[in-house]
């Protein structure tokens, strides 16, 4: 029995597949959801991965980086889409992103408590990006997206009086940053699927310096600010 499922679940897949690509890519394929795009505005929501990094700029030239240590994080969120013309599109992608990174601060001493510094962050993210189509071939439309967005951070310890000294890495709880990308819009029978990679540049300064002014952790950082790569596919 378990035999005979999973040759027929095979069977489906394959012919699912082979009706997909027919649609997508034969010379006359069929035009899926054709007047979607002549909406004024529709929604979505998007799934996604990010993986977040550090960019620090020093006050003086240093011997060794800081070290970040990359994790894969993820996004949850939705889309409001406007259309402005054909082939400009106003969008505003609130989200939930969730991501960790581990900081190495070299030359500090051989203690973990003192060289590592965990800084987990959740996101509630805010980009308000236009988006450029290309013209519709068939049931496929690549774009590219670009904007600006706003950052609140759930977990910043912005608050806190204790820092470094008493193993408390401190980050704003607010950020700036811009963003560009591409994707592809694929029309599918029912619902549009739009994989997308999108990076993300942080414009302003993200630390908290230490209480102390000469503090071995923050006091040559002229700036440390976000950096992210981000993968989203978004269903409308």
């Amino acid at each position: 029995m378990k035999k005979v499922v999973i040759l027929f679940l095979l069977v489906l897949t394959t012919k699912g597949h082979s009706q997909f690509a027919k649609n997508m890519f034969s010379k006359d394929p069929i035009i899926n959801l054709e007047n979607w795009q002549k909406q004024r505005i529709y929604f979505g929501y998007y799934l996604g991965f990010n993986s977040f990094d550090f960019k620090f700029d020093y006050k003086t030239p240093v011997p060794e980086d800081i070290q970040v240590k990359k994790t894969t994080g993820f996004n949850v969120g939705v889309v409001t889409d406007l259309r402005l013309q054909e082939y400009i599109n106003l969008r505003f992608e609130p989200g939930l992103y969730y991501t960790k990174r581990d900081l190495y601060f070299p030359g500090i001493s051989n203690k973990e408590s003192d060289y590592l510094r965990e800084v987990n962050s959740t996101y509630i993210h805010f980009p308000l990006l236009l988006k450029f189509s290309a013209l519709r071939t068939g049931n496929i439309r690549p774009y590219l997206v670009g904007g600006m967005s706003t950052t609140l951070n759930l977990s910043s310890n912005a608050k806190s009086k204790d820092d470094n000294f008493e193993q408390k890495f401190r980050v704003k709880q607010w950020t700036a940053a811009y963003e560009l990308g591409l994707g592809i819009d694929i029309f599918t029978e029912y619902f549009i699927f739009s994989p997308s990679v999108r990076g993300m540049f942080g414009i302003t300064d993200e630390l908290i310096r230490d209480n102390n002014p000469d503090s071995p952790w923050t006091g040559n950082i002229d700036s440390m600010k976000s950096r992210a790569l981000l993968i989203n596919f978004t269903f409308h």
